[in-house]
Protein backbone atom coordinates (compact mmCIF):
# COMPACT_ATOMS: atom_id res chain seq x y z
CA UNK A 1 0.00 0.00 0.00
CA UNK A 2 1.39 3.38 -1.02
CA UNK A 3 2.05 5.74 1.86
CA UNK A 4 0.33 9.11 1.56
CA UNK A 5 2.45 11.41 3.69
CA UNK A 6 0.69 14.56 4.90
CA UNK A 7 2.58 15.15 8.15
CA UNK A 8 5.27 17.46 6.86
CA UNK A 9 5.03 19.85 9.82
CA UNK A 10 6.31 16.96 11.95
CA UNK A 11 9.18 16.12 9.61
CA UNK A 12 9.93 16.01 5.91
CA UNK A 13 11.60 13.53 3.62
CA UNK A 14 15.23 14.28 2.79
CA UNK A 15 15.46 15.81 -0.67
CA UNK A 16 17.43 13.55 -3.06
CA UNK A 17 19.71 16.49 -3.86
CA UNK A 18 20.42 17.04 -0.15
CA UNK A 19 21.21 13.36 0.34
CA UNK A 20 23.57 13.40 -2.63
CA UNK A 21 25.31 16.46 -1.19
CA UNK A 22 25.93 14.86 2.20
CA UNK A 23 27.11 11.37 1.16
CA UNK A 24 30.70 12.34 0.24
CA UNK A 25 31.17 13.69 3.77
CA UNK A 26 30.23 10.29 5.20
CA UNK A 27 32.69 8.50 2.92
CA UNK A 28 35.66 10.31 1.37
CA UNK A 29 35.57 13.85 2.80
CA UNK A 30 35.50 13.03 6.49
CA UNK A 31 38.08 15.55 7.70
CA UNK A 32 37.52 17.73 10.73
CA UNK A 33 36.97 21.33 9.56
CA UNK A 34 38.96 22.60 12.55
CA UNK A 35 42.09 20.66 11.58
CA UNK A 36 45.18 22.50 10.34
CA UNK A 37 45.85 20.22 7.37
CA UNK A 38 44.47 20.74 3.86
CA UNK A 39 42.19 17.68 4.12
CA UNK A 40 40.27 19.36 6.93
CA UNK A 41 40.60 22.80 5.37
CA UNK A 42 38.69 21.69 2.30
CA UNK A 43 35.84 20.55 4.53
CA UNK A 44 35.88 23.95 6.27
CA UNK A 45 35.24 25.57 2.90
CA UNK A 46 32.25 23.31 2.33
CA UNK A 47 30.97 24.28 5.77
CA UNK A 48 31.24 27.95 4.82
CA UNK A 49 29.37 27.30 1.58
CA UNK A 50 26.49 25.75 3.55
CA UNK A 51 26.50 28.78 5.85
CA UNK A 52 26.13 31.03 2.82
CA UNK A 53 23.25 28.92 1.46
CA UNK A 54 21.40 29.03 4.80
CA UNK A 55 21.96 32.78 5.08
CA UNK A 56 20.67 33.39 1.56
CA UNK A 57 17.36 31.66 2.31
CA UNK A 58 16.51 34.14 5.06
CA UNK A 59 18.31 37.22 3.74
CA UNK A 60 21.08 37.18 6.33
CA UNK A 61 24.86 37.54 6.33
CA UNK A 62 26.74 34.21 6.62
CA UNK A 63 28.47 35.47 9.77
CA UNK A 64 25.05 35.63 11.45
CA UNK A 65 24.41 31.89 11.02
CA UNK A 66 25.17 29.39 13.80
CA UNK A 67 24.68 25.68 13.20
CA UNK A 68 23.07 23.72 16.04
CA UNK A 69 21.67 20.22 16.54
CA UNK A 70 17.93 20.97 16.44
CA UNK A 71 15.29 23.65 16.69
CA UNK A 72 14.98 23.07 20.42
CA UNK A 73 18.67 23.82 20.95
CA UNK A 74 18.38 26.96 18.83
CA UNK A 75 15.35 28.15 20.82
CA UNK A 76 16.98 27.40 24.18
CA UNK A 77 20.22 29.07 23.19
CA UNK A 78 18.45 32.26 22.11
CA UNK A 79 16.31 32.59 25.23
CA UNK A 80 19.04 31.63 27.69
CA UNK A 81 21.49 33.97 25.99
CA UNK A 82 19.10 36.90 26.37
CA UNK A 83 18.75 36.18 30.07
CA UNK A 84 22.48 35.83 30.59
CA UNK A 85 23.43 39.07 28.85
CA UNK A 86 20.68 40.93 30.75
CA UNK A 87 21.04 39.55 34.31
CA UNK A 88 19.07 42.43 35.78
CA UNK A 89 16.02 41.62 33.68
CA UNK A 90 13.90 38.74 34.92
CA UNK A 91 10.84 38.89 32.68
CA UNK A 92 10.05 36.84 29.56
CA UNK A 93 7.13 37.36 27.16
CA UNK A 94 5.90 34.53 24.95
CA UNK A 95 2.54 33.11 23.81
CA UNK A 96 0.25 30.34 24.99
CA UNK A 97 0.51 28.57 21.65
CA UNK A 98 4.28 28.18 21.31
CA UNK A 99 5.92 24.88 20.47
CA UNK A 100 6.95 22.93 23.60
CA UNK A 101 10.58 23.84 22.77
CA UNK A 102 9.80 27.39 23.89
CA UNK A 103 6.76 26.98 26.12
CA UNK A 104 8.19 24.25 28.34
CA UNK A 105 11.50 26.09 28.72
CA UNK A 106 9.70 29.28 29.72
CA UNK A 107 7.58 27.38 32.22
CA UNK A 108 10.75 25.84 33.66
CA UNK A 109 12.34 29.28 33.93
CA UNK A 110 9.16 30.48 35.63
CA UNK A 111 9.74 27.83 38.28
CA UNK A 112 13.30 29.09 38.75
CA UNK A 113 12.79 32.73 39.58
CA UNK A 114 11.79 34.33 36.29
CA UNK A 115 8.46 35.95 35.57
CA UNK A 116 6.81 34.69 32.39
CA UNK A 117 3.89 36.30 30.57
CA UNK A 118 2.05 34.01 28.13
CA UNK A 119 0.06 36.08 25.67
CA UNK A 120 -3.43 34.88 24.68
CA UNK A 121 -4.72 34.39 21.15
CA UNK A 122 -8.19 34.90 19.73
CA UNK A 123 -10.54 32.32 18.23
CA UNK A 124 -8.59 32.39 14.96
CA UNK A 125 -5.32 31.83 16.78
CA UNK A 126 -4.18 35.42 16.17
CA UNK A 127 -2.21 37.69 18.49
CA UNK A 128 -3.34 41.18 19.46
CA UNK A 129 -0.42 43.61 19.08
CA UNK A 130 -1.87 45.77 21.84
CA UNK A 131 -1.57 42.78 24.20
CA UNK A 132 2.11 42.47 23.28
CA UNK A 133 2.69 46.16 23.91
CA UNK A 134 1.02 45.98 27.32
CA UNK A 135 2.99 42.88 28.29
CA UNK A 136 6.52 44.27 27.88
CA UNK A 137 8.00 45.91 30.96
CA UNK A 138 11.19 47.66 31.95
CA UNK A 139 12.59 44.35 33.21
CA UNK A 140 11.67 42.31 30.10
CA UNK A 141 14.77 40.52 28.83
CA UNK A 142 13.29 38.87 25.75
CA UNK A 143 10.09 38.46 23.78
CA UNK A 144 9.85 35.10 21.97
CA UNK A 145 6.98 34.66 19.52
CA UNK A 146 6.80 31.96 16.85
CA UNK A 147 6.59 33.08 13.22
CA UNK A 148 4.09 30.38 12.29
CA UNK A 149 2.16 28.03 14.54
CA UNK A 150 3.10 24.40 13.99
CA UNK A 151 -0.45 23.08 14.55
CA UNK A 152 -2.65 25.60 12.72
CA UNK A 153 -0.14 27.31 10.43
CA UNK A 154 -1.31 30.73 11.67
CA UNK A 155 1.22 33.47 10.94
CA UNK A 156 2.08 36.00 13.63
CA UNK A 157 3.16 39.62 12.94
CA UNK A 158 6.69 38.98 14.18
CA UNK A 159 8.30 41.75 12.16
CA UNK A 160 6.03 44.35 13.74
CA UNK A 161 6.63 42.87 17.20
CA UNK A 162 10.39 42.95 16.59
CA UNK A 163 10.14 46.65 15.69
CA UNK A 164 8.19 47.30 18.87
CA UNK A 165 10.81 45.49 20.95
CA UNK A 166 13.70 47.34 19.28
CA UNK A 167 12.10 50.67 20.19
CA UNK A 168 12.07 49.55 23.85
CA UNK A 169 15.55 48.03 23.90
CA UNK A 170 14.23 44.48 24.31
CA UNK A 171 15.64 41.45 22.49
CA UNK A 172 13.25 39.63 20.17
CA UNK A 173 13.45 35.97 19.13
CA UNK A 174 11.22 34.00 16.82
CA UNK A 175 10.87 30.24 16.50
CA UNK A 176 10.59 30.15 12.70
CA UNK A 177 10.94 26.37 12.42
CA UNK A 178 7.66 26.02 10.52
CA UNK A 179 7.99 29.21 8.48
CA UNK A 180 11.45 29.08 6.92
CA UNK A 181 11.32 27.75 3.39
CA UNK A 182 7.54 28.19 3.14
CA UNK A 183 7.21 31.97 3.04
CA UNK A 184 9.68 34.64 1.88
CA UNK A 185 11.71 36.38 4.56
CA UNK A 186 14.55 38.89 4.53
CA UNK A 187 16.37 39.61 7.77
CA UNK A 188 17.90 42.73 6.23
CA UNK A 189 14.43 44.30 6.19
CA UNK A 190 13.33 43.61 9.76
CA UNK A 191 14.53 44.04 13.36
CA UNK A 192 14.45 40.40 14.51
CA UNK A 193 17.44 39.76 16.77
CA UNK A 194 17.42 35.95 16.78
CA UNK A 195 15.63 33.33 14.69
CA UNK A 196 15.55 29.53 14.87
CA UNK A 197 14.92 27.00 12.13
CA UNK A 198 15.48 23.28 11.70
CA UNK A 199 16.72 21.18 8.80
CA UNK A 200 14.23 18.35 9.01
CA UNK A 201 11.31 20.71 8.38
CA UNK A 202 12.63 21.69 4.93
CA UNK A 203 13.87 18.39 3.46
CA UNK A 204 17.25 18.18 5.19
CA UNK A 205 18.20 15.45 7.70
CA UNK A 206 17.23 15.42 11.34
CA UNK A 207 19.85 16.55 13.82
CA UNK A 208 20.88 19.86 12.24
CA UNK A 209 19.45 23.36 12.65
CA UNK A 210 20.27 27.06 12.55
CA UNK A 211 20.23 29.92 14.99
CA UNK A 212 20.40 33.30 13.31
CA UNK A 213 21.94 35.99 15.55
CA UNK A 214 21.86 39.51 14.13
CA UNK A 215 25.28 41.11 13.93
CA UNK A 216 25.85 43.31 16.97
CA UNK A 217 23.43 41.38 19.20
CA UNK A 218 24.93 40.63 22.60
CA UNK A 219 25.22 36.86 22.83
CA UNK A 220 26.21 34.23 25.39
CA UNK A 221 26.86 30.68 24.10
CA UNK A 222 24.91 27.76 25.51
CA UNK A 223 27.52 25.08 24.77
CA UNK A 224 30.96 25.98 26.14
CA UNK A 225 34.15 24.31 24.96
CA UNK A 226 35.99 24.61 21.66
CA UNK A 227 36.18 27.50 19.26
CA UNK A 228 33.70 26.17 16.70
CA UNK A 229 31.08 28.50 15.20
CA UNK A 230 33.35 31.44 16.01
CA UNK A 231 33.19 30.59 19.70
CA UNK A 232 29.42 30.77 19.82
CA UNK A 233 28.61 27.04 19.85
CA UNK A 234 31.24 24.51 20.92
CA UNK A 235 31.40 20.99 19.52
CA UNK A 236 32.63 19.43 16.31
CA UNK A 237 30.29 20.34 13.49
CA UNK A 238 27.93 17.77 11.98
CA UNK A 239 29.42 18.47 8.58
CA UNK A 240 27.51 15.98 6.43
CA UNK A 241 24.14 17.15 7.74
CA UNK A 242 25.14 20.82 7.58
CA UNK A 243 26.12 20.45 3.92
CA UNK A 244 22.78 18.73 3.27
CA UNK A 245 20.99 21.56 5.07
CA UNK A 246 22.76 24.10 2.91
CA UNK A 247 21.60 22.33 -0.25
CA UNK A 248 18.06 22.02 1.16
CA UNK A 249 18.02 25.76 1.86
CA UNK A 250 19.04 26.41 -1.74
CA UNK A 251 16.21 24.17 -2.99
CA UNK A 252 13.72 25.83 -0.63
CA UNK A 253 14.63 29.26 -1.97
CA UNK A 254 14.08 28.02 -5.51
CA UNK A 255 10.73 26.45 -4.54
CA UNK A 256 9.13 29.37 -2.68
CA UNK A 257 6.89 30.28 -5.59
CA UNK A 258 5.65 26.71 -5.97
CA UNK A 259 5.08 26.48 -2.22
CA UNK A 260 2.81 29.50 -2.37
CA UNK A 261 0.96 28.53 -5.55
CA UNK A 262 0.82 24.80 -6.33
CA UNK A 263 1.10 23.55 -2.73
CA UNK A 264 -1.36 26.19 -1.52
CA UNK A 265 -3.84 25.16 -4.22
CA UNK A 266 -3.58 21.51 -3.17
CA UNK A 267 -4.14 22.49 0.47
CA UNK A 268 -7.11 24.66 -0.41
CA UNK A 269 -8.78 21.91 -2.45
CA UNK A 270 -8.24 19.36 0.32
CA UNK A 271 -9.59 21.69 2.97
CA UNK A 272 -12.62 22.91 1.04
CA UNK A 273 -13.70 19.43 -0.01
CA UNK A 274 -13.38 17.96 3.48
CA UNK A 275 -15.43 20.80 4.96
CA UNK A 276 -18.04 20.32 2.22
CA UNK A 277 -18.27 16.54 2.53
CA UNK A 278 -18.14 16.13 6.31
CA UNK A 279 -20.87 17.75 8.44
CA UNK A 280 -20.05 19.33 11.81
CA UNK A 281 -16.45 20.05 10.82
CA UNK A 282 -14.56 23.28 11.40
CA UNK A 283 -11.33 24.93 10.36
CA UNK A 284 -8.98 25.81 13.21
CA UNK A 285 -6.96 28.93 12.55
CA UNK A 286 -7.21 32.07 10.48
CA UNK A 287 -8.66 31.34 7.03
CA UNK A 288 -6.03 33.44 5.23
CA UNK A 289 -3.06 34.35 7.45
CA UNK A 290 -1.63 30.85 7.42
CA UNK A 291 1.23 28.85 5.99
CA UNK A 292 0.41 27.66 2.46
CA UNK A 293 0.82 23.97 3.33
CA UNK A 294 -1.15 23.56 6.57
CA UNK A 295 -4.75 22.85 7.48
CA UNK A 296 -6.09 21.92 10.90
CA UNK A 297 -9.64 20.57 10.99
CA UNK A 298 -11.83 19.39 13.84
CA UNK A 299 -14.69 16.91 13.61
CA UNK A 300 -17.28 17.06 16.37
CA UNK A 301 -17.77 14.07 18.70
CA UNK A 302 -14.87 12.05 17.28
CA UNK A 303 -11.55 11.31 18.95
CA UNK A 304 -8.54 12.53 17.01
CA UNK A 305 -6.49 9.47 17.98
CA UNK A 306 -9.14 7.19 16.47
CA UNK A 307 -9.15 9.23 13.27
CA UNK A 308 -5.38 8.98 12.98
CA UNK A 309 -5.43 5.23 13.62
CA UNK A 310 -7.94 4.67 10.82
CA UNK A 311 -6.04 6.97 8.47
CA UNK A 312 -2.87 5.05 9.26
CA UNK A 313 -4.60 1.80 8.37
CA UNK A 314 -5.47 3.41 5.04
CA UNK A 315 -1.81 4.32 4.49
CA UNK A 316 -2.28 8.02 5.25
CA UNK A 317 0.09 9.82 7.64
CA UNK A 318 -1.36 12.79 9.52
CA UNK A 319 -1.23 14.10 13.08
CA UNK A 320 -3.31 15.76 15.74
CA UNK A 321 -0.72 18.41 16.58
CA UNK A 322 2.93 18.64 17.58
CA UNK A 323 4.91 15.41 17.31
CA UNK A 324 6.63 16.49 20.54
CA UNK A 325 3.35 16.06 22.45
CA UNK A 326 2.06 12.93 20.73
CA UNK A 327 0.76 10.30 23.12
CA UNK A 328 -0.92 12.88 25.35
CA UNK A 329 -4.63 12.30 25.92
CA UNK A 330 -5.20 16.00 26.54
CA UNK A 331 -6.53 18.13 23.69
CA UNK A 332 -4.03 20.43 22.01
CA UNK A 333 -2.88 23.37 24.13
CA UNK A 334 -3.08 25.46 20.96
CA UNK A 335 -6.76 24.65 20.38
CA UNK A 336 -7.52 25.18 24.08
CA UNK A 337 -5.88 28.60 23.94
CA UNK A 338 -8.04 29.43 20.91
CA UNK A 339 -11.19 28.50 22.84
CA UNK A 340 -12.18 25.70 20.46
CA UNK A 341 -15.28 23.98 21.92
CA UNK A 342 -14.28 20.82 23.73
CA UNK A 343 -16.55 18.66 21.57
CA UNK A 344 -14.37 19.68 18.61
CA UNK A 345 -10.97 20.03 20.29
CA UNK A 346 -10.54 16.29 20.86
CA UNK A 347 -11.29 15.53 17.21
CA UNK A 348 -8.62 17.62 15.50
CA UNK A 349 -6.43 16.51 12.61
CA UNK A 350 -3.53 18.41 11.09
CA UNK A 351 -2.75 17.79 7.43
CA UNK A 352 0.50 19.37 6.25
CA UNK A 353 1.73 19.14 2.67
CA UNK A 354 5.09 19.62 0.99
CA UNK A 355 6.41 20.28 -2.50
CA UNK A 356 6.35 16.53 -3.03
CA UNK A 357 2.60 16.30 -2.33
CA UNK A 358 0.37 15.45 -5.29
CA UNK A 359 -3.23 15.58 -6.45
CA UNK A 360 -3.33 11.82 -5.92
CA UNK A 361 -2.44 12.34 -2.24
CA UNK A 362 -5.30 14.78 -1.84
CA UNK A 363 -7.69 12.42 -3.64
CA UNK A 364 -6.67 9.58 -1.30
CA UNK A 365 -7.54 11.62 1.80
CA UNK A 366 -10.82 12.81 0.28
CA UNK A 367 -11.78 9.20 -0.42
CA UNK A 368 -10.76 7.87 3.00
CA UNK A 369 -11.54 10.50 5.62
CA UNK A 370 -15.30 11.17 5.18
CA UNK A 371 -16.29 7.48 5.64
CA UNK A 372 -13.89 7.20 8.59
CA UNK A 373 -15.63 10.10 10.35
CA UNK A 374 -19.03 8.61 9.54
CA UNK A 375 -18.09 5.21 10.98
CA UNK A 376 -16.57 6.68 14.13
CA UNK A 377 -19.59 8.87 14.77
CA UNK A 378 -21.86 5.87 14.36
CA UNK A 379 -20.16 4.15 17.31
CA UNK A 380 -19.45 7.27 19.36
CA UNK A 381 -21.11 7.37 22.81
CA UNK A 382 -21.29 11.15 22.45
CA UNK A 383 -23.87 11.46 19.70
CA UNK A 384 -25.35 14.88 19.09
CA UNK A 385 -28.72 13.77 20.41
CA UNK A 386 -27.26 13.01 23.83
CA UNK A 387 -25.83 16.45 24.54
CA UNK A 388 -27.73 19.75 24.83
CA UNK A 389 -26.77 22.29 22.20
CA UNK A 390 -25.57 24.76 24.86
CA UNK A 391 -23.00 22.23 26.06
CA UNK A 392 -21.91 21.49 22.50
CA UNK A 393 -21.14 25.13 21.86
CA UNK A 394 -19.49 25.86 25.20
CA UNK A 395 -15.76 26.63 25.01
CA UNK A 396 -13.21 24.33 26.51
CA UNK A 397 -13.21 24.92 30.30
CA UNK A 398 -9.40 24.90 30.22
CA UNK A 399 -9.38 27.98 28.00
CA UNK A 400 -8.43 31.13 29.89
CA UNK A 401 -9.99 34.36 28.68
Amino acid sequence: MKTVYLDNNATTSVAPEALDAMLPFLRQRYGNPSSMHAFGGLVARDLQRAREQAAALIGADPSEILFTSCGTESDSTAIRSALEVNPGRRHIVTTRVEHPAVLTLCQWLGDHGYKVTELPVDGNGMLDLAEVERAVKADTAIVSVMWANNETGVLFPVERIAEMCRERGILFHTDAVQAVGKIPMDMRRNRIDMLSFSGHKLHAPKGVAVLYVRRGTRFAPFLIGGHQEHGRRAGTENVASIVALGRACELAAQGLEAENTRVRALRDRLEAELLRRIPDARLNGHPRARLPNTTNLSFEFVEGEAILLHLDQAGICASSGSACTSGSLEPSHVLRAMGVPFTFAHGSVRLSLSRYSTDADVDAVLAALPPIIERLRAISPFSRTRMPSAARLAPDPAHKH
